[in-house]
């Protein structure tokens, strides 16, 4: 899911890197500049970085129902699906990590011990029995998807590098740190944020969304890029958007490359600005005209 295919590699590296090495971004909106406006938070409120890219409820209310008055309510099923989805791809790669480290090196290429999913991915209680089936489904193919992908890359590696060691082998198979944990504190976010997956070879923050492609989805990849950039210092220049579905069986990729520019970075701030406000000073935006039907939080605003 994280690993490029070489086209893509090299439109990263050849076009994508060049592009914004020459026109950059703003130093006033590197994360390393988090101490002085515009990255500097006005108010004293953290929030959870889904919070603010998470535009699909257009007056934010969801926040402000959250946030203010304290209101709680059950993940719908997308919400359930997405979870066991990403932590059957998370899980995956550290899996195979694991067995790389833990095997002799006559047989650290051997991933067939984990040829099917753990069935710890679907143990939660809180997946509806209707979904089940399905879900089982999708995981057991998105399993499987991963399970050739990454074998063959270690064979490759293998293949030109037969002295590699664990360590090494690792580095060259799987250079992704999966949920890469980040403290966002210095712009004003939660101390407990994960990311879905922070690419070294590219390098790239990579952010997997199952459904439909959103506008705002790159504001979850600014935000994690401008949190990485005020605690290592050093400049996050590309993302990469994941939409992966299931088509007869197999898995559909989409992936959407850009650079995160002023444009972006500018316009995640203020979203953060504007939500800090909201909560700060207990302001309810109201009903949205358009209130989507999947909003766990359309009960509450409908009563």
């Amino acid at each position: 899911m994280y690993f490029l295919s070489p086209e893509e590699r090299k439109y990263v590296l050849r076009r994508l890197l060049p592009q914004a090495r020459q026109d950059g971004a703003h130093d006033d909106l590197r994360g390393w500049n988090w101490m002085q406006p515009p990255l500097l938070p006005i108010y004293d409120v953290r929030l959870a970085l889904y919070e603010i890219a998470g535009r699909y409820c257009p007056t934010r209310r969801d926040v402000y129902l959250r946030r203010v008055q304290g209101t709680k309510v059950r993940p719908n099923r997308a919400m359930i699906e997405g979870r066991v989805l990403h932590r059957t791809i998370a899980e995956f790669v550290l899996s195979a990590k694991r067995a790389i480290y833990s095997r002799s090196s006559q047989r650290m290429g051997d991933l067939s011990l984990m040829a099917s999913p753990p069935e710890r991915l679907l143990s939660a209680k809180d997946i509806p029995d209707e979904i089940h089936d399905t879900l089982a489904h999708k995981v057991g193919v998105l399993w499987d998807f991963e399970y050739h992908r990454v074998a063959a890359r270690i064979q490759e590696v293998l293949a030109t590098q037969p002295h590699a060691g664990p360590d090494s082998l690792v580095a060259l198979a799987l250079p992704v740190t999966v949920e890469q944990r980040l403290d966002g504190r210095f712009l004003g976010l939660s101390s407990h944020l994960s990311a879905d997956a922070f690419a070294l070879s590219e390098p790239m923050m990579i952010d997997i969304k199952f459904g439909r492609p959103r506008d705002f989805h790159k504001l979850t990849v600014t935000g994690y890029a401008l949190v990485m950039e005020s605690i290592y210092e050093f400049p996050i220049n590309v993302g990469c958007l994941v939409y992966p579905g299931f088509r007869d069986g197999h898995v559909v990729l989409k992936r959407d490359f850009y650079v995160i520019g002023d444009e972006l970075r500018q316009w995640f701030v203020e979203e953060r600005d504007e939500l800090q406000r909201l909560v700060e000073e207990e302001i309810d935006p109201g009903l949205a005209g358009d209130c989507p039907k999947q909003c766990s939080y359309r009960a509450k605003c409908h009563a």
